[in-house]
């Protein structure tokens, strides 16, 4: 793991110089025995966020699609210009927001979001005019998709042009399963336009972990519901597989493709 004393650290009142609400995604997976090879020698490069006095932040996020899956969908068919609707909880800090996140089709990534402290089966009217606002749905066409809990720590470049999560932890929860993908490291960098200069996607690359999509919302759709076309995600579920080494539980992943 990570030895979080080698960073200094950066705290929550100081990360709006890095929000990048209109940014360029690059997402890395991997089995999280390499992270402490790729991330150790980065501390002169980087601030890693605490937030009372922590520096593993547990998160839980409820996502939520239309009856018909349409969001999934859209993802599954390969659409652009498409939308994602969560309600994301920070729980060390107490904070809860309403998010929604838009993929153009220029590979951009656009999130808004507003503070919220309604609990994720109910959207207050204020929720429910920023979603009829900036999606082509209503909160009524809404149900409760998935939800996952997972792990974060934040890395913000020094140079304040990038920030950087690392997401270990992922469990799924949903009506009929709970799957936990032990041994899977997600690292996201994120930034207001690419960058081949990032310290982090050198050490990635000299460590031969390559750039690669990971939607934890399609792939938690993917595994725990047998009921959905899947063939988009078939392959990046193998990979999962092979790259955490699922083997007395492999059945579990399996059975859904």
């Amino acid at each position: 793991m990570i030895n979080t004393k080698l960073f200094n650290p950066i705290f929550l009142h100081e990360m709006d110089q890095v929000k990048f609400m209109n940014r360029t995604d690059h997402k890395y997976w991997f089995n999280l025995k390499d992270l402490s090879a790729v991330l150790n020698s980065l501390h002169q490069y980087y601030y890693l966020l605490q937030i009372e006095g922590e520096y593993n932040m547990p998160y839980s996020t409820c996502y939520y699609d239309t009856f018909n899956n349409a969001m999934f969908i859209a993802h599954q068919n390969g659409k652009l210009n498409r939308y994602k609707i969560r309600k994301r909880f920070y729980e060390v800090s107490g904070i809860g927001f309403l998010e929604i996140k838009y993929k153009n089709n220029k590979g951009k990534t656009q999130k808004k979001r507003i503070k919220t402290d309604s609990p994720s089966n109910i959207f207050t009217d204020t929720e429910k005019d920023f979603i009829s606002l900036n999606t082509p749905f209503e909160a009524s066409d809404l149900n409760i998709a998935l939800e996952n809990s997972f792990t974060r720590m934040t890395l913000v470049n020094k140079n304040f042009n990038e920030r950087c999560t690392i997401d270990i932890d992922l469990t799924y929860n949903s009506e009929n399963r709970n799957i936990k993908l032990n041994d899977l490291v997600i690292v996201e960098i994120k930034s207001d336009r690419g960058s081949n200069n990032s310290p982090l996607k050198i050490a990635l690359r000299d460590n031969r972990i390559i750039s690669s999509g990971f939607s934890k919302y399609c792939i938690g759709r993917t595994i725990t519901n047998d009921q959905l076309k899947r063939n988009a995600f078939k392959a990046k579920i193998r990979r999962i597989e092979k790259i955490i080494h699922i083997q007395r539980n492999l059945y579990t992943l399996n059975k859904v493709i």
